[in-house]
């Protein structure tokens, strides 16, 4: 079967490729999408409910996963061509040379759900009023954003206080501009607006309705811009956080299609072999997870270097790559993945394991074992987002045990996690998933800055603090000039390996596994938080 080439490299070659390229500005759906049969409903897996639908403010993947088909940006990824960029929203973009201002061309002829017209005024709220202030991403992305100019309904010209790389806001553009309805969201409270449970948006679908614990429907929206197009008539994402159930539920015919791995890695083999079924490792280049282990600052004992660099050494990445990935990951050296070569900086010393180094380290820092074998006591809490997080939390117990570290598994669920990580920051170390999307300045460098708010997921919520490091990360997010900007980067990347504000151990990307009736899969860098407005059933 074509679909099961899975290895490591098809799981993790592509997204680097993609952020060097140029940006082509122009319009992509997949080769043959036009000709691909209209109709049907695809019932997919959904391994959580989100206590959110808005893009606009949560950027992250398991919003984008349902919310992408109904909330569009201003440009999508893609996966061939001279570069790596698809106008959605936008039509075309351009940077004036001091990195002050971008211009955007806009869609015309563009309506929301509910049949108002989609214009300048619209993008200019989301930027100025969502993306900077309230984005987990947008508030890094769009720091300097001072005003967006409308001199008509199709143009918005983004002006900034200082430099701001058209390299950084091109490669942003997928994940950060999800534009939001001004008419339903100005002057409300954005943040608790129903519609961020409901959403309006210009997709080529509309929210029909949610039954917790059960599904989402989306209906075809028969407005849509894009001619031809949706080919579906109804998406139902059904809610499975088993990944036992999910698999059953492909092999009994009940859903066609689960991404992001919810079929786990030890069924791939057979679920393969199962007739109709297909596995795809295409459609996850732009979306490279980073298992790391986060750290609590505060703790006196974690703030000591050399016990944080025994951390490292205790952790045997080849170990963690074949045994919790099964070989589908490779292990990390730093807080850039090794497949974004535009930033990668292959100078980088990672930690090797060392058990004995680890030892010397902990005694040398002043913490001896006991009578009992023990030097100290941690709270570990793995994410619970992802089988493999929770299996590394309890190799990452039994590895720190090794060297005299006791540790205590603190297993949530997600919104209990994502508070006591990220809002009341009741832990000592934890195992996250950050996801590298093209570009450091807009997913990687929030994980170590200091004077992150409370609250922020997915952020520098341990308490970190290094002046030399904010430096950097403030001058790289004003340098225009794009080889003064990755030398920077490459500072970066060997500041946070040697003082280690957090501990990068692996890297990996996903399969999905559908039905043989699914068309146009995988068919972009970002493909399960995409549109899926050429996605179809064959007949």
């Amino acid at each position: 079967m074509a679909g099961l080439l899975i290895s490591r490299r098809n799981l993790l070659l592509g997204a680097g490729a993609l952020a060097a390229a140029g940006w082509p500005l122009r319009m992509a759906w997949a080769a043959g999408a036009e000709e691909a049969p209209r109709g049907g409903r695809l019932v997919v897996a959904a391994d959580s409910e989100p206590r959110t639908l808005n893009p606009a403010i949560v950027a992250s993947n398991g919003v984008f996963f349902i919310a992408s088909k109904v909330i569009e940006p201003l440009a999508e990824a893609m996966m061939d061509g001279e570069g790596g960029l698809a106008p959605r929203l936008a039509k075309s973009w351009e940077g004036s040379e001091d990195g002050l201002s971008i211009t955007f061309k806009l869609r015309e002829g563009v309506t929301w759900h509910d049949g108002e017209p989609f214009t300048s005024a619209d993008v200019a709220f989301s930027a100025m009023e969502v993306w900077k202030p309230l984005q987990n991403l947008g508030r890094v992305v769009f720091a300097n954003l001072d005003t967006v100019e409308t001199p008509d309904a199709h143009t918005a010209i983004f002006r900034f206080s200082a430099p701001t790389p058209i390299q950084l806001i091109r490669n942003a553009l997928p994940v950060v501009t999800s534009v939001l309805p001004k008419h339903l969201y100005e002057g409300t409270d954005i943040a608790a607006n129903p519609a961020n449970k409901a959403p309006v948006g210009t997709g080529p679908f509309k929210f029909a309705e949610h039954r917790p614990g059960e599904y989402y429907r989306l209906t075809r929206n028969d407005a849509y811009w894009g001619e031809g197009l949706p080919k579906l008539d109804e998406i139902i994402f059904r809610v499975l956080p088993d990944r036992a159930a999910a698999a059953s539920a492909l092999e009994a015919g009940e859903i066609q299609l689960a991404a992001f791995s919810q079929v786990p890695l030890v069924d791939l083999e057979r679920i393969a072999s199962v007739p109709g079924l297909k596995v795809v490792t295409e459609g996850y280049e732009a979306l490279t997870y980073q298992l790391v282990v986060e750290i609590n600052h505060r703790n006196e004992i974690l703030a000591d270097q050399m016990v944080r660099q025994a951390i490292s050494h205790a952790i045997d990445r080849d170990f963690v790559v074949d045994t919790v990935f099964l070989g589908y990951a490779q292990a990390a050296t730093g807080p850039v993945p090794q497949n974004a070569p535009q930033f990668y900086n292959p100078d980088v010393k990672p930690y090797s394991f060392d058990i004995e180094r680890a030892n010397r380290l902990l005694d040398d820092a002043g913490y001896p074992r006991g009578d009992d074998g023990k030097r100290f006591s941690l709270r570990l809490l793995p994410a619970p987002f992802f089988s493999e997080t929770r299996q590394f939390g309890d190799y990452l117990r039994q590895a720190l045990g090794k060297v005299g570290i006791d540790v205590t598994l603190v297993n949530n669920d997600t919104p209990a996690h994502l508070k006591a990580v990220y809002t009341d920051h009741d832990f000592d170390i934890a195992v996250g998933s950050p996801v590298f999307r093209g570009d450091p300045a807009i997913s990687t460098t929030i994980l170590v800055q200091s004077g992150i708010p409370d609250g922020v997921p997915f952020s520098n919520q341990g308490g970190y603090a290094n002046a030399e490091l904010d430096t950097i990360i403030d001058q790289a997010a004003e340098t225009i000039d794009t080889e003064a900007r990755t030398a920077l980067y490459n500072d970066f990347q060997r500041i946070v390996v040697e003082d280690l504000p957090l501990i990068n151990v692996a890297e990996w990307g996903f399969t999905t596994v559908a039905s043989d009736t699914v068309l146009n899969v995988g068919n972009n860098p970002r493909w399960p938080v995409s549109s899926w407005a050429d996605t179809a059933l064959a007949s």
